[in-house]
């Protein structure tokens, strides 16, 4: 470190926090850190270590600025968004790319020295009157191969609070790896603020500099944009992935046990809002995340971790039936940090869907609220918002994987692709083979819209692998990673599709809530041909006497052939318009494989076939 660069951090922090800083021997990370501490303009600076003493501070330093509140339950705190600040802001989220560079017209960019020209100015001086939190963490398991080292200087207690919750601890870890210039790096500022929240929303950026490894955010404080380490960080490992050839995915890591109580993992990826979370909660199952896995090869087999060490959580219909574990650990003494919820006088949270009546009154993202309260457009403006949040550790899961920590990552069976899909895909389907699950299963995903993202909800969407929000490499290269991460393989995992969303003529659900259960539980018995299936245009699909007795072991219900032949009748119309629709969008897109179109086609053939065959609508029951 330069004696000039020495002096300046004096001035901006004490030499127990300097100490800290020094004692990494790190002169390019000192250097980036110095960097945002002069553009910024914090009054002082804190560092956090690993100590049990620097994590309590930050806790406690968000709740004495207002960050969060504290609630009636020990460990439990509330923070509240803006109201234009409640989700993913997709439109001001973009790459920074030089001139010449071109991800595709999916892919959100603008030109990088212009963009780092802005988000310079919005940075300047942003941070004169608070603290700067410059926080160390880990990317997956210590001491492992699936291991990235991050940092992020932010300054908002409460997103280093989430951050606590949601990641490893890396302050040690950059001392075991002494010197290192490549980890990521996260640049966030709240910006000036109205009371706690952020004021100035229409200059809400969020940009990534692939070149440098490095997200800016600012003007937000909604946690998507603004805990580095998740979905923004997921952007990196993408673009870092395709170098180094493993993948990194919006999936979550589970265990599933057959009958006599044999473990097989699989991964899965779901938009947001799809039920991926409460899927890898499922009762009698095994999580290992619920949200972003790290997947690589090795002596032939696929191995996954999980990212994070922590869940950060859509709150929205977590009911004591459906979600018990989850519901015990949201009404008890833990550490959770609800976001955007109801709370009433006496510090007792709320939400949609919750079990037990809403108060008469209460607190929630629009300040004082009262049942039919309505916004300035005349909506009435719910208790809690559609994407309200829970931030929690996962050990105070009582069903968490003992290989949550394993460095070496768990052996993945299969890989699961699902979306929001109302009148198209079956419950449970098989793919013929990895290629045709690549494609099929998983670059020709769609998935109707939520509240998860910013904009109009229902509109159906394209979302290959339930990835494209994150991606930072071309459509092209993804699913080309996709198709040769088979090769050296033993055996590939099997690729599944599910579909949770699948409705009638008047947009009743075909599925009931917990019978997902039974479709995983019939995907488990498939990855090692317990179960036989029956051959459809589409993939594989169960039969009858198969799912009827998972419905009776797994449920303790019945499971009609009627239910059976309405949930799973092959739809060719809406299946063959779903293929003219991705083939269109795929035609547009730069370098895309043959093999992406010869297997749309052939799937095509088989579907024409069946059609010609059976009608326009194929009942299981003619499959054999």
């Amino acid at each position: 470190m330069s004696e000039k660069c020495l002096t300046f951090l004096r001035s901006k922090m004490d030499e127990k926090e300097l100490a800290k800083l020094q004692a990494l021997d790190n002169s390019y990370l000192i250097d980036f850190i110095s960097t945002y501490v002069e553009l910024c303009n914090p009054d002082s600076v804190f560092v956090r270590t690993d100590s049990a003493d620097d994590v309590s501070y930050i806790r406690n330093r968000s709740v004495s600025l207002g960050e969060e509140q504290k609630l009636a339950l020990d460990g439990q705190t509330i923070h509240f968004d803006g109201g234009s600040d409640q989700a993913r802001d997709k439109k001001n989220t973009k790459y920074l790319l030089k001139a010449g560079q071109d991800l595709g017209k999916h892919i959100n960019s603008t030109d990088r020295e212009k963009g780092l020209v802005e988000i310079t100015g919005y940075l300047r001086a942003i941070m004169k009157g608070k603290q700067m939190y410059v926080c160390f963490f880990c990317l997956g398991p210590l001491d492992s191969e699936f291991s990235i080292l991050a940092v992020q200087i932010t300054d908002s207690a409460y997103v280093s609070h989430s951050e606590d919750i949601l990641y490893r601890p890396g302050y040690e870890q950059f001392k075991k790896n002494k010197g290192v210039k490549e980890f990521f790096k996260f640049v966030h500022s709240a910006g000036q603020l109205d009371g706690t929240i952020s004021k100035n929303i229409d200059k809400r950026r969020v940009y990534i500099d692939l070149e440098d490894k490095k997200v800016y955010s600012v003007n937000t404080q909604y946690a998507g944009n603004t805990v580095g380490l998740k979905k923004l960080a997921l952007r990196l490992a993408i673009n870092k992935a395709s170098r180094e050839g493993w993948l990194a995915e919006h999936m979550f890591v589970m265990g599933i046990d057959d009958e006599k109580g044999e473990k097989f993992y699989f991964c899965g990826a779901y938009p947001s809002m799809c039920g991926k979370t409460s899927t890898a909660m499922l009762k009698g199952e095994a999580i290992i995340g619920d949200d972003i896995a790290y997947l690589r090869k090795r002596e032939g087999e696929v191995f996954a971790v999980n990212v994070e060490r922590g869940i950060f959580g859509i709150i929205k219909d977590v009911n004591s039936k459906d979600d018990a574990i989850l519901f015990k650990i949201l009404n008890g003494a833990n550490e959770v940090i609800f976001s955007n919820i109801l709370i009433d006088e006496a510090g007792v949270p709320y939400w949609i869907g919750k079990d037990g009546l809403l108060p008469h009154k209460g607190t929630n993202y629009s300040g004082s609220w009262v049942p039919g309260k309505t916004d300035v457009s005349g909506q009435e403006i719910p208790p809690s918002h559609k994407n309200a949040r829970y931030t929690i550790r996962l050990k105070s899961l009582e069903n968490l994987d003992a290989n949550l920590e394993n460095p070496a990552g768990v052996v993945v069976k299969g890989l699961i692709y699902g979306g929001r899909d109302s009148d198209t895909s079956v419950p449970v389907e098989a793919s013929f083979s990895w290629q045709h699950g690549i494609i099929t299963k998983a670059a020709i995903l769609e998935s109707e819209t939520t509240a998860a993202t910013l904009g109009q909800e229902g509109v159906r969407v394209f979302n290959p692998m339930s990835n494209i929000d994150f991606l930072s490499i071309t459509m092209a290269k993804y699913i080309e990673m996709n198709l040769d991460f088979a090769k050296g393989l033993t055996q590939a995992p099997l690729i599944f599709s599910v579909n949770y969303f699948l409705g009638d003529k008047d947009g009743k659900f075909l599925n009931r809530m917990q019978d997902k259960r039974v479709w995983l539980k019939w995907i488990r018995l498939m990855a090692d041909g317990q179960v036989g299936a029956l051959k459809a245009a589409t993939g594989l699909i169960p039969k009858y006497d198969d799912l009827r007795k998972l419905f009776e072991d797994v449920l303790g219900k019945g499971y009609t052939e009627a239910d059976y032949v309405t949930q799973f009748t092959l739809r060719i119309p809406q299946n063959l318009a779903k293929i003219e629709r991705v083939r269109n969008i795929y035609k547009e897109a730069k370098g895309i494989s043959r093999i992406l179109f010869d297997e749309l086609d052939a799937q095509e053939v088989r579907l024409k076939e069946f059609q010609k065959q059976f009608g326009d609508y194929v009942s299981p029951l003619k499959l054999t």
